[in-house]
């Protein structure tokens, strides 16, 4: 086997075992602490550290993977998630708001050393040129990630009714040091290793594209996470009357389906560009229509049809062109970077990404109290709207390598 294929396949391997943790862990939280009282806003208040280091580590990660490698970086997230897991399992008096932020900010810090340690080897796998390659790997690696936190989402809801909360907890933490020890025995070392060591001011990324496209992200995901986080399960559970296996199964399979189209992306976007990769306007074209889904269902929802109805059939649709929207943004950061610089660029760009995903918690939680849903919803669009603007500013991919401005 091809040595970037078998790597490319270790470093997905590893990727899916950690993204079931950590879809599982958002569950298990949101649903345990629910059920212990916490007001909606706390519940969201619990993720604000695991959002907030995403920022910090995405920033400093990419950073950190130039300097010692990329295959490191995401062991280190591994063993990270592995100690947060552990300590959650705690009696339930331990589980302060303050000690629970702690062990969310492990696993904040942890995802995102891993998902942009998984991301940006994908660049050293692939030969320069190679375009096509590039979309359909990193579309494929990002597409069943999301297709396995939707499982994890599962997982942790059926856990949960199953062994209990910290029953659950130990099973995954135990699977994801397996899972450590192994990647770490098949990876070569010093993967996305730059040959001189960057300095910290340069994780700032001075290519106005990559600039346009960060911003971009943190509307984008913040759309998606001001309903999800919080509100959407809260409500099924709540207002709908779902039981815990429910709520996490059809959360799972939403996750699922968004992962599966994502994966698929790459075939639908070239026939519709001539086998090319996607460009600037692929990402407005996308962004606006994507606007017009949550728009339509606040709109059901604010007319009085029937919720179950309107939620999982709009929220299935938002998930599809949610997914074309993540999966052309997936591609176009590593399309706008240099191989040397490959690292920093991604770890810039998702700390945007966490940005986005950190205030759309904080709302998620916020609004939903004092709006509901509908309110969450609403909010949803003009994020949506704001990306869609700031694709403006996206060029098309050129086939050499995007200069510095």
């Amino acid at each position: 086997m091809d040595q970037g294929l078998r790597n490319y396949l270790v470093v997905t391997g590893g990727y899916w075992a950690f993204t079931i943790t950590d879809g599982a862990i958002r569950m298990l939280v949101v649903l345990y602490f629910h059920l212990l009282g916490y007001s909606p806003f706390e519940v969201a208040m619990l993720f604000l550290f695991y959002e907030f280091f995403g920022i910090v580590t995405n920033l400093v990660g990419g950073w950190l993977g130039a300097r010692i490698g990329l295959n490191l970086t995401m062991h280190i997230g591994m063993g990270l998630q592995v100690v947060a897991l552990a300590l959650l399992t705690v009696p339930d008096p331990w589980l302060s708001v303050a000690y629970v932020m702690f062990a969310q900010a492990l696993s904040g810090i942890a995802k995102d050393l891993n998902k942009m340690s998984a991301k940006a080897s994908v660049k050293t796998m692939v030969k320069d040129g190679s375009e096509t390659t590039l979309f359909k790997w990193v579309a494929v690696l990002t597409g069943s990630k999301n297709a396995l936190k939707g499982g994890g989402y599962f997982i942790g809801a059926a856990l949960l009714e199953l062994i209990g909360f910290r029953g659950a907890l130990a099973v995954l933490a135990v699977m994801l040091l397996l899972v450590l020890i192994v990647t770490a025995i098949l990876l070569p070392t010093g993967l996305g290793k730059m040959k001189s060591k960057p300095k910290f001011t340069q994780v700032f990324s001075n290519i106005p594209a990559i600039n346009w496209l960060a911003a971009a992200r943190f509307f984008l995901f913040g759309s998606r996470d001001v309903w999800f986080v919080v509100g959407l399960p809260v409500f099924l559970y709540q207002v709908l009357g779902w039981s815990f296996t429910q709520v996490g199964g059809y959360l799972a399979l939403w996750i699922i389906g968004y992962g599966l189209v994502q994966a698929s992306v790459p075939r639908l976007v070239r026939r519709s560009h001539h086998g090319q990769g996607p460009g600037g306007g692929t990402a407005r074209f996308w962004a606006f229509l994507l606007a017009l889904f949550p728009i339509a269902i606040a709109l059901g929802l604010h007319m009085g049809w029937p919720a179950d109805t309107v939620l999982v059939i709009g929220l299935i649709l938002f998930g599809v062109v949610f997914a074309v929207n993540s999966a052309v943004h997936s591609y176009l950061i590593l399309a706008y970077s240099d191989h040397d610089k490959v690292a920093m660029n991604v770890g810039f760009y998702y700390m945007a990404n966490a940005g986005g995903r950190l205030l759309g918690t904080v709302l998620s939680g916020l609004i939903y109290q004092l709006d509901g849903l509908t309110g969450c919803l609403w909010w949803s669009a003009g994020f949506v709207l704001v990306a869609a603007l700031l694709s403006f500013g996206l060029p098309e991919v050129k086939r050499e390598a995007v200069t510095q401005e």
